[in-house]
Formats: C-alpha cells, sequence, structure tokens
C-alpha cells in the first residue's frame, strides 16, 4: 500500500485568515477547530499550518521567539493538543511550518547574543561579523536582503560605541542562524520531537535551501540578485549550498523513528527540478513544493515541458512530485490567469493592473482539476476552493508585509493573498468572526467578495466550492483505481493548445487553445471543470473521461 503523503490532498491554512474564534479579528486556533467539519467535507487529506508559535509578528510568524508555545494571538498550548485531537478524529493529519533559517530578534538566543562580547558562544549560534571600511561601518558583504536593503545590520556595543554586524536574509528581526553551530543543529532536532511527540504528522520546512552559508561570505559581485524566485547562480553563498542536506539526514532520522509516516515538505525555491531532487533521496526529505509548474505561464506547452520534466527527474529518486498553484507568498492563480500574461513573473509585474475575473477564475478551476490528475500530491491554499481572486488595491494604511518596508523594493504586497476568508453573509466580515463581535478583520475584505462565501457556494451546484468538492470525492474514489501514485502518466496525441494524458483508467483532456475541441471518441466524461457540450470541451476547461 502507498505511503499517505504521496498523493495526498493537502490544504494549506494561514491561521489569522482563516477564521476567528475569540471576536478580535484575528483568525486563531478556535475558528480553525470550529471549521474542521467544513475542511473533512472538502475532502482534503491533512493541514498545514503556517506558523503558529510565539512571535512578534513582524513576518506573519516567520519572526519566532518561542518555538515550544504558541503566540496568544492565536491560542494556548493546550489549544494546539485540541485541535490536533481534533483534527485526527476528523481523519485529517497535521503538518506544521518549522521555521529554521532565522529566528526573531526578541528570540532568548538573539537576546543573549546582543548583550554578549565579540566572539563569544552566544553570538556563534548567529552570523555576527566586523564591518568593511573605515571603522568596520559598511556591511561585511553586499548581499541584498529579500525584503529589500541590506542583509547586515551593525550593531551597538555596550559602550555605546558601533559593534559587529549580523545577517539576516529577510527583515533585521530575523536574524539567521549559523547551521555549522552543532547547538543550533540539537536545538531544532529537540524542536522538532516536542511537536513529533505532541502527535503532529510532519513539517513543511520555511526556506528549506537557505540553512548553510558559504564560510568565506564571497560578495554576489552583481552576479544575481539575490530573490527567492531567481536562484539561478551556481555555488550560490547562502542558497542551495550541498551542506544543507546533511542536516535533513538527520531530521529523516528523527521523523522515521516514529509510527503513522511522519513527513517533511520542503520549501525548496532552486534553479530546476533536478536540484530539488536532491532534497528528496530516500535519506532526506519526502516531498518538495513543485515551484516550477506555479511559475508557469497558461500555455500547454510550458506546462508540459515542467511536469516532464518533474517527474521524469523525481522518478530517479523515487519521489512524488507535490504540485502547487498559490500559497501565502504568492499572487493567486485566479488573478494571475486572468491576465494576458499568466506567468509568476508576469503576474508580479503587470501587479494592480485589470483583471478578467471570468477568465482568471475559469482556467483556476482547470488548471486544479488538471494538477489533481497529475501524479503525486496537491495543496490547496485556502480560498482557492472558492475561487477568491487576490486583492490588489489594499490601501498602504493597512499593509503589514515587511516586503514593502524598503523604496529599493517594489514588489507587490503579499497581504493580498491574506485577506481573511468570507464565510457567510452579504457584507464583511463575512461570517470570518463570531456573530455579534465588533471588531474589524485584520486585513479588509472586499464587498464583492459576498459572492464567494463558502454559505453561497454551498447552494450554488455551478460554483468553484461545488466543483471541488466533487474533483476531490472523485480522486479519492479513483485514486485506487487510475489516479493513485503508483499509476504512470502516459501522453496521448490531442490537438494543439491540449495537453491529453492517461493515467489507468483516466483521460485527462485539459483545453488550454483558443477554441472548443472534440473530445476523443469512445470516451464518457466523469467530471469537468466546466462546461461540456456534447462530445465538446469548452476553452479553458478540464474534463476526466473514461471509456464508455
Amino acid at each position: 500500500m502507498s505511503s499517505w503523503w504521496r498523493d495526498a490532498v493537502i490544504y494549506q491554512v494561514y491561521i489569522r485568515s482563516f477564521a476567528d474564534g475569540n471576536g478580535d479579528g484575528v483568525g486563531d486556533v478556535a475558528g480553525l477547530r470550529s471549521r474542521l467539519p467544513y475542511l473533512a467535507a472538502l475532502g482534503v487529506d491533512a493541514l498545514w499550518l503556517n506558523p503558529w508559535y510565539a512571535s512578534p509578528q513582524v513576518d506573519a510568524g516567520y519572526d519566532v521567539s518561542d518555538y515550544r508555545r504558541l503566540d496568544p494571538l492565536f491560542g494556548t498550548l493546550e489549544d494546539a493538543k485540541g485541535l490536533i485531537a481534533d483534527a485526527h478524529e476528523h481523519g485529517l493529519r497535521v503538518i506544521l511550518d518549522i521555521v529554521p533559517n532565522h529566528t526573531s530578534d526578541q528570540h532568548a538566543w538573539f537576546q543573549e547574543a546582543l548583550a554578549a562580547s565579540q566572539g563569544s558562544d552566544a553570538r556563534a549560534r548567529y552570523h555576527f561579523r566586523p564591518g568593511r571600511g573605515v571603522d568596520g561601518a559598511e556591511p561585511p558583504t553586499d548581499w541584498p536582503s529579500i525584503f529589500g536593503g541590506p542583509a547586515w545590520t551593525r550593531t551597538v556595543d555596550a559602550d555605546g560605541k558601533p559593534g559587529d554586524w549580523y545577517l539576516h536574509l529577510f527583515a533585521p528581526e530575523q536574524p539567521d542562524l549559523n547551521w555549522t553551530n552543532p547547538e543550533v543543529r540539537r536545538e531544532f532536532e529537540d524542536i522538532l520531537r516536542f511537536w513529533l511527540d505532541l502527535g503532529v504528522d510532519g513539517f513543511r520546512i520555511d526556506v528549506a535551501h537557505g540553512l548553510m552559508k558559504d564560510p568565506d561570505f564571497p560578495d554576489l559581485a552583481s552576479r544575481e540578485a539575490g530573490g527567492m524566485l531567481d536562484v539561478t547562480l551556481a555555488d550560490h553563498p547562502y542558497f542551495d549550498r550541498d551542506e544543507t542536506l546533511a542536516v535533513y539526514e538527520d531530521w529523516r532520522r528523527i521523523a522515521d523513528s516514529y509510527e503513522g509516516e511522519r513527513v517533511f515538505v520542503a520549501e525548496a525555491w532552486v534553479a530546476d527540478a533536478s536540484r530539488v531532487a536532491r532534497y528528496l533521496t530516500p535519506a532526506r526529505l519526502h516531498t518538495a513544493f513543485n515551484f516550477g509548474l506555479l511559475s508557469c505561464p497558461w500555455e500547454a506547452a510550458a506546462l508540459r515541458s515542467e511536469i516532464d520534466a518533474t517527474l521524469g527527474v523525481l522518478a530517479a529518486v523515487g519521489a512524488p512530485a507535490t504540485w502547487v498553484l498559490s500559497n501565502h507568498d504568492v499572487i493567486r492563480h485566479a488573478t494571475r490567469y486572468g491576465r494576458a500574461r499568466t506567468s509568476l513573473a508576469d503576474a508580479r509585474r503587470l501587479y494592480g493592473t485589470p483583471v478578467d475575473h471570468a477568465l482568471g477564475g475559469r482556467r483556476a478551476r482547470a488548471a486544479a482539476q488538471l494538477i489533481n490528475a497529475l501524479p503525486g500530491g496537491t495543496y490547496v491554499y485556502q480560498g482557492e476552493e472558492l475561487g477568491l481572486p487576490e486583492v490588489e488595491d489594499l490601501p498602504p494604511s493597512v499593509w503589514q508585509d515587511p516586503n514593502r518596508r524598503y523604496t529599493d523594493h517594489d514588489g507587490p504586497v503579499r497581504d493580498g493573498c491574506r485577506v481573511p476568508l468570507p464565510w457567510s453573509g452579504a457584507t464583511p466580515p463575512f461570517g470570518f468572526s463570531p456573530e455579534g463581535t465588533t471588531a474589524d478583520p485584520w486585513l479588509p475584505q472586499p464587498s464583492e467578495w459576498k459572492d464567494h462565501t463558502a454559505a453561497a457556494e454551498e447552494q450554488n451546484p455551478r460554483s468553484t466550492l461545488s466543483h471541488y468538492r466533487e474533483l476531490l470525492r472523485t480522486r479519492r474514489e479513483w485514486r485506487a483505481r487510475g489516479l493513485g501514485d503508483g499509476a504512470p502518466l502516459e501522453w496521448i496525441a490531442a490537438p494543439a493548445g491540449v495537453l491529453a494524458f492517461r493515467r489507468g483508467e483516466v483521460v485527462c483532456y485539459a483545453n488550454l487553445s483558443q477554441a472548443p475541441v472534440a473530445l476523443p471518441a469512445g470516451y464518457r466524461v466523469l467530471i469537468a471543470s466546466d462546461v461540456v457540450e456534447g462530445a465538446v470541451l469548452a476553452v479553458d476547461t478540464t474534463a476526466w473521461l473514461v471509456a464508455e
């Protein structure tokens, strides 16, 4: 029998925006527990929770001050234990986010480091280095922060004079840990065991490709901008270094020592699928997100090329693909696909320009059905099942994304994909908070979302929610008969602009062309993402077929 994680459908819960249980306008564990029946009915197999640990919330919880305690914003450790137990009762596994590249600057370790002297053991847990130039006034390297500005911040010594600099690939409040330090490695192994002992089923590893840094700290010297999405430099000084892989071999041994197939999924933005495969050998991690497909335009040739490359490379190491279309860091695909140019790079460049929401929604449903027919597992980012678009007109006064803190970083604000979910009603907060409470959601919801609430879509058999429920029900039903992990993909002949393949008894037909196409003779439609007229599949529509 195949391992559960090889073809699981996993739902990403961005907890602060999922459901508010105590009425303060922020999602929490109580809200999530109240909506577990909804998630079970959706048909997913597991939940991935974005960080719920104690945090100053500079970067929405990815700046952790205590890895063994929940942030009071979300609940208590007892609430966490209750959520894990409740989820298991609903047949849902629980995967936590782990953030090993950096801590919060409020973490006890970093506070100790700031108070310690140069060269101390406390500072050896992080990357402290003297500056360059006169009086060390210049950063140690030219490395940029992902969020803009330099990746180094200078400290102030006890005597009030400027001191060493510390490394932070993200915000200054997120100092990078030194993973060559055995104390750091032991601490995170203990953190993993802490949560595994409480019953969690695995971890999503944040910035999995970023732990180790070149010990010589060489300058980039304009070889690459240093962003998360464009890691193509060979022998990169701080991303995708070979030394990182040994860490995950230790982690895999820990996971394998527990019953119930505990798993890891890597967030690894690397150059190509061959680099991803290095993380997924049998002695390392189980799965990694396929960001190549997420980044693709809505074009048949580009998607097929990425599918072939991914499946070919991962087969060589015995790992399954993990398909994903959106997450909390990228522009929702219902919006990306609603413009004339549809790649992730185009979406970033075209942020805020007009969108054809009907077109984007139709393509988003077709894409969801397409990836659920592919070998491997899939992820659903919360709100995808409602067809939610990106909110690109949030006023700057409500932005919380540290991406936009610096004047040299003019990319999209990530808050647009993090707006709280609409559950019911005709006006905000759309049931996000308990009835009778008065706190506004932490980000404002568009009034147009009244047609996208879960309650409204449950009543509409042609809604995106209805399609997802039928899609995942059908996927589960056919998993053992044609869509299971063991069924290989066989491409079949199809008109230009159409992706067509067979897996077991199921044929998938995805029409990305600019004209309706006739379905192959001798088949009936099992489920379709949109209109099928007789034996003709509409544009931007996907259908699963079985023999008559």
